[in-house]
């Protein structure tokens, strides 16, 4: 019996002895996290939510850089609600974005299938790595290069169209060809993020529900549209949302290739609030624009999210 209770008493010593101890490591180990918040908290604040509101209060004032800045009320909203090109920039915004969502979520999901039914771990990298790497070359990069090679005369797509005996296109002066060729680009650039993304989610599908569904005499389509597609509807909800708001955002590939051309078929948001601010020096006009531009991002992103009430499956 004593030697049973000076146990416990050691042991009770040794527990009342470590607990500064692991007080000091809980503390720090909170502190490093805390501080890790606080720069997140500042990054964002700074590079974000500051700039938002610069912008937000620049939109209220007629400003081109060299006088001060003067109060102009509404008079920017009013202006860009009725500036005929500019409201056709975010129509153009909106058909292009919705075309290269389509598209890169599409594309993503199939080649993510394709690789994720190869048996050969080995396979996959090598597939994950290819359509991966296009996203990792600049924006401007890629634009330049594609550029030339659909250029109308001199472009590597018109020579080999017309070695099988097809026409060329005329793909960066016509207005419709314009639009085609600006979503190709952008999908061929980034549908290496999607692709890497789903073929990630797919691997994480649980193997005993997809042998259940076998069991049950589902094929290969049902199991994908059934059960697989559901499964990992969050990650395909995450793609979307992000490949949106990228595409809303699109400027690089238009403003290089065909400089918002043929006429203003490709003249996205983003390339009038250039031509306003940087152009024009109409820095209070381009702050307008962003910002509707801002709230017309937020309501579709709020859109999708809604719609993922009833579309998403959370396990």
């Amino acid at each position: 019996m004593t030697t049973t209770t000076g146990i416990r008493s050691r042991r009770a010593a040794e527990v009342a002895a470590h607990r500064p101890a692991a007080k000091r490591v809980r503390r720090r180990e909170a502190s490093f996290g805390y501080a890790m918040i606080g720069l997140a908290v500042v990054f964002v604040a700074v590079f974000t939510f500051i700039p938002i509101l610069a912008s937000l209060g620049l939109s209220f004032t007629s400003w081109d850089v060299i006088s001060s800045p003067k109060f102009v009320g509404l008079d920017n909203y009013v202006r860009l609600f009725t500036d005929g090109p500019v409201l056709a920039s975010f129509g153009v915004t909106v058909v292009l974005a919705v075309c290269i969502v389509a598209l890169q979520i599409s594309l993503g999901m199939m080649l993510a299938v394709l690789a994720n039914n190869r048996k050969r771990n080995a396979t996959r990298v090598f597939f994950r790595t290819s359509f991966y790497l296009p996203l990792l070359a600049s924006s401007a990069a890629v634009s330049i290069f594609m550029g030339y090679i659909f250029d109308t005369k001199f472009g590597l797509i018109n020579y080999y169209l017309n070695e099988i005996g097809l026409p060329g296109a005329h793909w960066l002066n016509d207005p419709f060809w314009a639009k085609v060729t600006v979503v190709l680009v952008v999908v061929w650039q980034q549908v290496g993020f999607t692709f890497v993304l789903f073929v990630a989610a797919l691997m994480s599908v649980p193997v005993d529900v997809q042998e259940a569904a076998a069991i049950d005499g589902a094929g290969p389509w049902r199991t994908l549209f059934r059960i697989k597609i559901p499964l990992i509807s969050p990650t395909i909800l995450f793609a979307t949302v992000i490949a949106m708001i990228n595409a809303m955002q699109l400027f690089d590939q238009p403003f290089i290739m065909t400089k918002g051309g043929p006429g203003t078929a490709t003249t996205t948001a983003t390339i009038s609030l250039y031509q306003a601010g940087f152009q024009n020096l109409q820095f209070g006009f381009a702050s307008a624009i962003a910002i509707l531009l801002l709230v017309i991002i937020g309501i579709i992103t709020g859109i999708q999210f809604i719609a993922a009430r009833k579309l998403v499956f959370y396990q």
